[in-house]
């Protein structure tokens, strides 16, 4: 694991195994720096265990770094689990995912991601303390990493086009879940021409009929002559394969991990297309998190997720400026921030 090409000075990653429940699972807590690991319980039917561990690295790196742009007390973890959560996931393997946490002693909270749900959250905390959406609020429909994801993209678009709504611009989104859906409601809202894909047909049969969305063969998103492309699926989809493809001037999604590796933001920025770094545009999660502890009403809580444009425009400033990408900015902010909470008192 130690020379992993995603292993990133992770404190701890745990390989957690229970035979009565089938529970094959892994652990990764990137840092604890800032306050408790933070990140959400991915289920997916990996098909090697080394995928399973990428991911791992990977999305708790993300999670950290989330935290830190914005300024939050929390460090980064992921849990994944090993498994098709239509057909392994039963209220066993869960319980034992939450002992799993619990003898962490609140190093890691856990929270909800594809493959499991708020409601696997809940049977999670029969055994343990340590889980997001636990307040009242978080059992309410608030899409508000989508919103996150908006907010960003509206910095962006004032940086590059200089118009603070989305009139006359085309907006390819790929994925419509959780994020894509919510986020492609309020792009139509505000007057944005969508392009969508998904490889669920009905989604996007739905939002052609309700959105007047133009449907796209999920390989063919790429390649789409828009404005602006959004990323809501999964992870890794900024390659040397797809960049190439791009006729965009901007990226901006919801999507983990969007870029297989972190130079190619160095090419897109070459291609003369500004990519929003994707932990800062999709941090709505851990944000309302964190204010669910403060104010947890949703007029609260998606005040303060609005607080992604203004960094994001700070960041794209300081990259333009500096003649660097927004990437290399946004992780130097992160860094400097874990630098500086390492030091010890004077």
């Amino acid at each position: 694991m130690f020379e992993h090409t995603d292993y990133d000075e992770h404190e701890r990653v745990l390989y957690v195994r229970d035979a009565a429940s089938g529970l094959r699972a892994i652990m990764a807590i990137h840092s604890s720096v800032l306050g408790p690991a933070f990140g959400g319980c991915r289920m997916w039917p990996y098909a090697h265990e080394e995928d399973a561990l990428t991911d791992a690295l990977r999305l708790s790196r993300g999670m950290t770094f989330k935290s830190a742009i914005c300024d939050l007390p929390f460090g980064g973890g992921k849990s994944v689990i090993v498994g098709d959560p239509a057909r392994d996931k039963t209220p066993e393997l869960l319980l034992a995912v939450g002992h799993a946490v619990e003898e962490l002693g609140g190093r890691y909270i856990i929270a909800d991601d594809v493959g499991t749900t708020l409601a696997d959250l809940a049977i999670m905390r029969k055994v343990t303390q340590h889980t997001a959406a636990a307040s009242q609020c978080a059992q309410q429909p608030l899409a508000v990493t989508a919103y996150g994801v908006f907010n960003a993209m509206v910095a962006a678009v004032e940086h590059v086009y200089g118009q603070s709504d989305f009139t006359g611009l085309r907006v390819a989104v790929q994925g419509l879940g959780n994020v894509g859906r919510p986020l492609c409601d309020r792009l139509y809202a505000h007057g944005a021409k969508l392009f969508v894909s998904d490889l669920n047909a009905q989604r996007v049969r739905r939002a052609a009929s309700e959105l007047n969305a133009t449907p796209v063969a999920p390989d063919e998103i790429y390649q789409q002559q828009v404005d602006i492309f959004s990323p809501c699926a999964l992870g890794s989809i900024l390659n040397g394969h797809t960049i190439p493809r791009l006729n965009v001037r901007v990226i901006c999604g919801g999507a983990n991990n969007q870029l297989m590796q972190d130079d190619y933001a160095s090419l897109l920025h070459q291609r003369n297309i500004l990519y929003v770094p994707d932990y800062l545009a999709n941090a709505g999660g851990v944000i309302d998190f964190h204010q669910e502890s403060i104010d947890d009403r949703p007029a609260a809580v998606l005040a303060a997720v609005e607080r992604i444009r203004a960094i994001t425009q700070s960041v794209l400033r300081d990259a333009q400026e500096l003649g660097r990408t927004p990437v290399q900015v946004a992780n130097d902010r992160v860094r400097a921030r874990i630098a500086q909470h390492n030091e010890p008192p004077t």
